[in-house]
């Protein structure tokens, strides 16, 4: 099996790569645009700018029970994406992959769905410290309406999970866990697989979040064996505003639907109504079509490239930014779990996230600066936020030798 060394060292024309995306030959500032804030969102190819422009020039149409031509043909390739995530992920069945607008709506999905039909007075969900907002106040929100607890597993002084307090939390109350795959704000990636397997040994349910994964590794929901799995298009160079639940068939099917209206029907009176089937009981009112059409072109994009050159590019780049900010003595990395993915938190001796990275916008550079909706990790921590640099395949370590000029200048500034 190739290395990681081995594939990036596969002769590849990353301009020509970086040409495919329009917005990376902007200028910002009157400097080339430096584009490092992949895990808010990352940027897109042409070719799914291209895929919204033709859904709305020629085919748009709402789909499902039409009997024309547009909506037949806009529900066959809004459907066709279905099938392309399933394979994606390794779905066992199509009908398992349902469209929400993203991780959050999924996480909302399965604490409204399912926290409500199954949590009693007692009940424990359990999370963990890297856990986003998103997947933190909607379990809140559930376990409050039902009585139940909600527990927290801390992580190590490195930012990896704390496996053994997670194995001592995971008890006869606690109901599901609900985990993220890769933490926004530290980059850990969390084994994931192993936490489902621990899970499930005590018979519990697992929901991981996503966000952050689809676009840096391969995912097999079935080797990981999750029972929920929630992911973000724009995270995947696709478009905002969709996404999706992978769910296991047996436990979606026992779910109540999240939302009434139309589609998520099999007939309606005013007397009683009898709900759809997979996937549609959970598709209330009419879809995002386009977005999705464009989201499996992002999805055939960097499967074209391939997830291994992917990972293999990503983390070279990694190792070079945390050498070159390891370099400097004024500059603390906070997390260095054993397994990360390409994002660097970080923070600059007596410097203010919020001014640095300020200056360093002044330098065309985009980063994210504050608690990256992680309040209570950068609470835990003591620190009040900081600067995180998340690279995609389209980076450059050109562009980390930017970055670490004008954090120089941040130095000069306030130092």
């Amino acid at each position: 099996m190739n290395t990681k060394q081995e594939l990036f060292s596969l002769t590849v024309d990353i301009e020509k790569i970086r040409s495919d995306f329009p917005i990376l030959s902007r200028k910002v500032h009157n400097k080339p645009l430096v584009y490092f804030d992949n895990a808010a969102t990352t940027q897109k190819p042409q070719v799914v700018i291209d895929a919204l422009i033709n859904y709305y020039t020629n085919m748009n149409s709402n789909v499902h029970r039409g009997v024309h031509y547009l909506s037949q043909e806009a529900t066959s390739a809004f459907e066709e994406v279905r099938v392309k995530i399933g394979k994606f992920i390794n779905a066992k069945h199509t009908h398992e992959i349902i469209y929400t607008r993203g991780c959050t709506e999924s996480i909302n999905l399965v604490a409204g769905s399912w926290g409500r039909a199954n949590l009693k007075e007692g009940d424990e969900i359990l999370i963990s410290a890297l856990e986003h907002h998103s997947n933190i106040v909607p379990w809140q929100m559930v376990c409050g309406e039902m009585g139940a607890k909600l527990t927290v597993c801390p992580i190590l002084e490195n930012g990896a999970l704390d496996m053994t307090a997670l194995d001592e939390l995971m008890t006869a109350r606690t109901k599901l866990l609900a985990i993220t795959h890769i933490s926004n704000a530290l980059g850990t990636i969390n084994p994931v697989k192993e936490i489902t397997q621990k899970a499930h040994a005590k018979g519990i349910l697992v929901l991981i979040d996503g966000a952050q994964a689809l676009s840096h590794m391969k995912v097999d929901v079935q080797d990981i064996g999750c029972d929920f799995y929630t992911f973000s298009a724009h995270k995947v160079y696709g478009p905002m505003g969709i996404g999706g639940l992978y769910g296991k068939e047996e436990i979606l099917n026992a779910m109540p639907p999240y939302q009434g209206g139309g589609e998520m029907i099999k007939s309606v009176t005013f007397e009683k109504t009898t709900y759809n089937e997979l996937p549609f009981k959970f598709e209330a009112g009419t879809p995002n079509v386009g977005d999705a059409i464009a989201f499996g072109v992002a999805l055939d994009y960097i499967s074209n490239l391939g997830l291994d050159w992917i990972a293999a590019r990503e983390y070279e780049l990694l190792q070079y930014a945390t050498e070159r900010l390891n370099s400097d003595p004024l500059i603390k990395i906070i997390g260095d779990a054993p397994e990360k993915a390409s994002l660097i938190s970080f923070i600059i001796d007596k410097i203010h996230p919020y001014d640095a990275g300020t200056i360093i916008d002044q330098f065309g550079i985009a980063v994210r600066t504050g608690s990256h909706c992680t309040q209570p990790l950068m609470d835990s921590l003591g620190i009040p936020g900081t600067i995180r640099a998340s690279f995609a395949f389209y980076n450059t370590k050109e562009e980390i030798d930017r970055l670490m000029e004008a954090i120089a200048k941040v130095e000069e500034l306030f130092l």
